[in-house]
């Protein structure tokens, strides 16, 4: 157990970020809603990729604080991260960022050919964010959506999922900036005069505007969500599926409430793993899709 606890400590496990791995979640979508999530090739498929993303997005992650390791050491929470401290040289970072993108890309070349060119596309437009991107506002969060999009056509692809409804690839898109905004409102909260010092790319927002851009992207969500429920090419003809809209409802506005009013959400990921709220809707939510779905 101690030998565990150690591994589990060490600055490189930390500093992969497993905690950010829920993101990778979204490769299980199309197995989910193309009613093979008891399909036992698929659902190894499906599992084999996630695995593989979240070693690519490991790599990402070592490849963001390499770049960004004088931002991070001004940063209130950043500074702790491992080569921010100190913990990992940057000459050994660099070595563990090419060898987590050397596994990660020869597993997925193994799983699947246009699997490994999603991983490919993934991570040359994680290079462009990393060194220009991220400063750019709005196009910063636009590219994220495009990378949760990625996530769900990789998904897509190893499977071959016959149909997927495209109502789910616009409700994963505007997800993704209706998350992305709310960490930018965070992060603008709680740092409030070190704008350049942390993250420059928060001079071009203000929390007037992302409040608004929160407001309509919520909406957009719901919309997009409820019109899937009843018009996707898989969901049952007698309308079971509307019955998980409440969720869907609920969990926007949990979010809103806690970025506004608790004045959480920096990284998606600690409200995900700390409200309990969130977890509960997010397990009702799936049992409902199952029994809508499945049953």
């Amino acid at each position: 157990m101690k030998k565990i606890k150690k591994v589990l400590s060490s600055p490189y496990i930390h500093q992969m970020r497993p905690r950010q791995y829920a993101k990778n979640a979204f490769i299980f979508a199309p197995l989910f809603f193309d009613r093979q999530l008891f399909n036992l090739h698929a659902l190894t498929l499906t599992f084999l990729g996630f695995i593989t993303l979240c070693i690519l997005s490991s790599g990402v992650y070592v490849l963001n604080d390499i770049v960004d390791v004088n931002a991070d050491r001004n940063h209130p929470q950043k500074k702790y991260r491992p080569i921010a401290a100190g913990k990992i040289s940057i000459k050994n970072a660099k070595i563990f960022c090419v060898s987590l993108f050397a596994v990660a890309f020869i597993l997925a070349f193994l799983l699947n050919k246009l699997f490994f060119i999603l991983c490919i596309i993934m991570v040359i437009i994680n290079i462009c964010y990393s060194f220009k991107l991220k400063h750019i506002p709005l196009i910063d969060i636009i590219t994220i959506g495009i990378l949760f999009i990625i996530r769900v056509l990789s998904g897509a692809v190893l499977i071959h999922v016959k149909i997927f409804s495209p109502w789910l690839y616009i409700v994963t898109f505007m997800l993704a900036l209706y998350l992305g905004f709310g960490k930018r409102r965070a992060e603008l909260a709680s740092i409030d005069g070190a704008k350049n010092e942390t993250r420059p790319v928060l001079d071009g927002y203000t929390v007037p505007f992302l409040d608004q851009l929160l407001s309509i992207i919520s909406a957009v969500i719901i919309i997009s969500y409820t019109l899937y429920t009843f018009s996707g090419p898989a969901v049952p003809s007698d309308y079971r599926m509307l019955i998980t809209i409440p969720f869907v409802v609920y969990g926007i506005f949990r979010y809103l409430y806690l970025i506004q009013v608790k004045h959480q959400g920096g990284a998606p990921e600690e409200v995900l793993f700390s409200d309990r709220w969130l977890q509960g809707t997010i397990v009702l939510y799936a049992i409902f899709v199952v029994y809508a779905l499945y049953l």
